[in-house]
């Protein structure tokens, strides 16, 4: 649910508002708050931190929309502003965008137009936080962030804006490297390192190309996530290209590059979980769903790829699988059908 604070002293918009986007207002896309000025918007913003994005008014009393716009662009980098004012001349246009304006609409108010700047902002917001996300996992590339977007980052206000928790519809992909624990008993440090890194790149460059998002390296295992469209077809894809890309890695003294798959889709949550004490949250996804894909790549062979009987049921007139039968999960009651996922 994306949360949208509308900044304007004038009540009737407030009504034409919630009659315009009443359908994304009982799906639950959007969520709008409203506030009659700059300072009780600052206020709405520090009572609800969550805040995606602000369609704000220029001319209003106690604070004007252009001096809350320096005040959120300071204090709250995340959020993006859509100025929607009768102010419509250049001059003010230019003054809000170089203020940190994100887009400016003009009254009276193209109910359609507006929909259109509201998700075109949205999907900014979203890219912007999967970067942060990216940029909080590998500290080296902090030296290339804006320093005011870094100190947000080591806030709490960081924690808690960059998503809210979230019940979400997703599929996970577990990635293990097969037997790459004995290399990494008879190699040098340096040289299982640099190896392991290349294997991961290998992944990465896959993983991503699918719009999946890595989520975590746990030891020579990569865990990544796909949402949207085709999340499921998505991640298949990418692992039957990693595991054919792996068959064809050289060999490196008696170890055979090779990987084992587990994969798995439906529900789960996506939050920060972790240490807030010790400023450790980790932003990934938990539940059933997960648990269950990691058992498949436990009980996944060399180059097997394993996907669930529902699955399968989504999938199986895009790939060719075939059935492996009922085996057992740890700590899973009973036994579950798998399939294995061949071309």
């Amino acid at each position: 649910m994306t949360k949208i604070l509308v900044v304007d002293d004038e009540p009737d918009l407030e009504i034409l508002i919630r009659q315009k986007f009443r359908q994304k207002i009982r799906t639950q896309s959007y969520d709008f708050l409203f506030a009659e000025n700059g300072k009780a918007a600052l206020e709405k913003i520090q009572a609800t931190p969550d805040i995606d994005l602000l369609l704000c008014d220029i001319n209003m009393p106690v604070m004007d929309g252009l001096t809350l716009l320096s005040k959120t662009g300071e204090l709250y980098p995340l959020i993006r502003t859509v100025m929607v004012s009768a102010y419509g001349d250049m001059e003010n246009i230019r003054t809000a965008m170089n203020s940190g304006a994100f887009d400016f609409v003009t009254k009276p108010v193209d109910f359609d137009d507006l929909d259109r700047t509201i998700e075109k902002t949205i999907r900014q917001v979203m890219q912007l936080k999967t970067t942060l996300k990216a940029i909080k996992e590998n500290n080296i590339l902090k030296m290339y962030v804006d320093k005011n977007v870094l100190s947000f980052m080591e806030t709490r206000e960081y924690e808690s804006s960059l998503t809210a928790n979230e019940t979400i519809e997703a599929t996970v992909i577990f990635i293990d490297i097969c037997g790459f624990t004995a290399i990494s008993e008879s190699e040098m440090p340096d040289t299982v390192v640099k190896l392991l890194n290349d294997y991961f790149d290998v992944m990465a460059q896959e993983i991503i190309a699918q719009n999946g998002t890595i989520d975590k390296f746990i030891g020579d295992c990569v865990m990544a996530v796909f949402t949207g469209d085709f999340h499921l077809d998505r991640a298949i894809e990418a692992s039957i290209f990693i595991r054919n890309h792996f068959s064809k890695l050289p060999s490196q003294k008696d170890f055979l590059p090779s990987v084992s798959i587990g994969i798995n889709c439906g529900e789960m949550i996506s939050g920060n979980i972790g240490s807030a004490k010790l400023k450790r949250l980790d932003f990934t996804v938990i539940g059933d769903t997960v648990n269950t894909a990691q058992r498949f790549q436990s009980v996944a062979g060399v180059g097997q790829i394993l996907i669930s009987e529902a699955a399968f049921e989504q999938v199986k007139d895009s790939f060719i699988c075939r059935r492996i039968g009922p085996v057992s999960l740890k700590n899973k009651a009973g036994q579950m059908t798998v399939f294995e996922v061949l071309s």
